[in-house]
C-alpha cells in the first residue's frame, strides 16, 4: 500500500523542515552549528534478499548531523570575549562535570573564576609563581589582590655629555645652584613599601681632561657623591669598570628596607654635542591593583594591573574529538562526550589540530540563511507532494471500493 510509504515520507519532510526550522531559530546564536537532516531508503529484505521488484517501502532518518564549519568571526569590546580560528571546543566545568562549547561569551564571577552565561567554569592550564605554564587543567580564576611593589635595585642611565662645555664657574657643588653643575636628570625609584622617591644625579666637568664627577641626590638628600667619570678619546666611557656605580645603602623612608642601587652608565659618551639623555630605566615599581586582562592567540592569560606589570594567570584550554559529530548536544551551546566522539584530546591554541583564540572576539552561528531559505521551499514541497501520493492512493482505493 503506498499510504505507508508516502507517510514515511510525510514524517521525513516534517523531520527536515524541524531541522531547518532550528537552524534558522539559531541565525544568531553565538557558535552554533548548524545541522542537516540525512536520509535513508527502506526496502523489505527477504532471506534470499530483496527482489528485484520491489517497489521499496519508503524512506526513514538516518541521523541529524551537525555541521562543524566555521562561523564568522565579529569583534567585540569585551577582552574576555573568546572566539576559537579553527578546530577545538572551550573546555567548561559544570559543577564538577565536564562539557564543551564554541560559545565564547565570558565574564568574572564574585570568586574571580572566568564563567559563562550558564555559570559554567573555563578550564585552564595553570601557571605557577614565576609565570610558567603547567599541565595542570583547573577552573580559570584570576587573582584579585594587589600585586606586591618591587624595591629599585637598578638604574639603567645613557647620557651624552658635551665636551665643549666648560667647567661650572662655581665650586664646590651644590644642587640648589646651578652655576656649579652643568646638568642633571631625574628618575623616580621605589623603596620596599611601594614608596615612591626622586633620584637626581648631576654631572659636573672637571677641569681635566676627559673627567666628570656624578653625584647623587634622592628627595633632595645627598647619598653619594662625588663619583668620577672618565672618557676616551673616541668619547666612551673609560671609568668606572664597567661602567657601573654602586651608590651607598641608604633608608628612603622610615619602616622601610634599605636600598642598594647600582648605577649603569655603560651607554654614556662624551661628544661634541648638547647634551641627551638616551635612556633612563629602572627596575622598581609600586604596588597595583587589577585593572584589565589581555588574552593571546595562544590562549595566555595576563593580567594588567595599574602599576605597569603584567602576571601571567593561566592558559586557556582546548579540546578535540577524533569524531565531533558523535557529540551529545545538551543544548545551552553545549556538547558532551560519548563513545562515539572518542575521546578528548586536550592542548593548548595553536597546537597539533587545535585552532587559534582571538580576544576580544566571538564567532557567529554558521547557517547560511539564505541556503536554510531554499531549502525550506524545497522541503515543503516534497511534503506536499507527499500529501498528495496519499490523496491519490485514496482516490484510487475509493474506486476499488466502488466496483460493483
Amino acid at each position: 500500500m503506498p499510504f505507508r510509504t508516502a507517510i514515511s515520507g510525510l514524517r521525513a519532510a516534517q523531520t527536515d523542515l524541524n531541522v531547518i526550522g532550528n537552524n534558522v531559530a539559531n541565525v544568531n546564536t553565538i557558535g552554533f552549528k548548524g545541522s542537516r537532516a540525512e536520509f535513508h531508503d527502506v526496502y523489505a529484505v527477504t532471506g534470499p534478499g530483496t527482489s528485484s521488484n520491489n517497489a521499496g517501502q519508503g524512506v526513514n532518518t538516518a541521523r541529524v548531523a551537525q555541521q562543524f564549519t566555521q562561523g564568522n568571526i565579529t569583534f567585540t569590546d569585551n577582552g574576555l570575549d573568546l572566539a576559537i580560528s579553527g578546530q577545538g571546543f572551550f573546555i567548561l566545568d559544570d559543577n564538577g562535570a565536564r562539557v564543551y562549547s564554541r560559545d565564547g561569551i565570558f565574564g568574572i564571577d564574585r570568586d574571580g573564576f572566568v564563567v559563562n552565561s550558564n555559570d559554567q567554569k573555563l578550564n585552564a592550564f595553570s601557571a605557577d609563581a614565576s609565570g610558567s605554564i603547567t599541565g595542570v587543567l583547573a577552573p580559570l580564576q584570576l587573582s584579585t589582590a594587589n600585586t606586591p611593589p618591587n624595591a629599585t635595585t637598578q638604574i639603567i642611565l645613557g647620557v651624552n655629555l658635551d665636551s665643549q662645555v666648560s667647567v661650572p664657574t662655581t665650586a664646590p657643588f651644590d644642587a640648589t645652584d646651578s652655576t656649579s653643575f652643568n646638568n642633571t636628570t631625574a628618575t623616580s625609584v621605589f623603596d620596599s613599601l611601594g614608596g615612591s622617591h626622586l633620584l637626581q644625579t648631576y654631572f659636573v666637568k672637571m677641569a681635566a681632561a676627559n673627567s666628570w664627577d656624578t653625584y647623587t641626590l634622592v628627595d633632595g638628600a645627598a647619598v653619594s657623591g662625588p663619583d668620577p667619570l672618565t672618557f676616551d678619546t673616541t668619547g666612551a666611557l673609560a671609568t668606572p669598570a664597567g661602567g657601573t656605580i654602586t651608590l651607598p645603602a641608604f633608608t628612603p623612608a622610615p619602616g622601610t628596607a634599605p636600598l642598594n642601587i647600582t648605577v649603569d652608565l655603560a651607554g654614556s659618551t662624551q661628544f661634541g654635542a648638547p647634551f641627551g639623555v638616551n635612556q633612563l630605566s629602572q627596575d622598581g615599581f609600586t604596588t597595583g591593583r587589577l585593572v584589565g586582562v589581555d588574552i593571546d592567540g595562544d590562549g595566555i592569560v595576563f593580567a594588567r594591573f595599574t602599576n605597569g606589570q603584567y602576571e601571567v594567570q593561566g592558559q586557556v584550554a582546548l579540546g578535540n574529538f577524533a569524531n565531533a559529530q558523535g557529540l551529545q548536544q545538551l543544548g545551552n551551546n553545549n556538547w558532551a562526550e560519548t563513545f562515539s566522539s572518542g575521546s578528548v584530546l586536550e592542548g593548548a591554541p595553536g597546537t597539533s589540530s587545535l585552532g587559534l583564540l582571538q580576544s576580544g572576539a566571538l564567532e557567529d552561528s554558521n547557517v547560511d540563511l539564505s541556503e536554510q531559505l531554499v531549502k525550506l521551499i524545497v522541503a515543503q514541497r516534497n511534503f506536499q507532494a507527499n500529501a498528495e501520493v496519499i490523496s491519490t492512493a485514496d482516490t484510487v482505493t475509493q474506486s476499488l471500493i466502488n466496483i460493483r
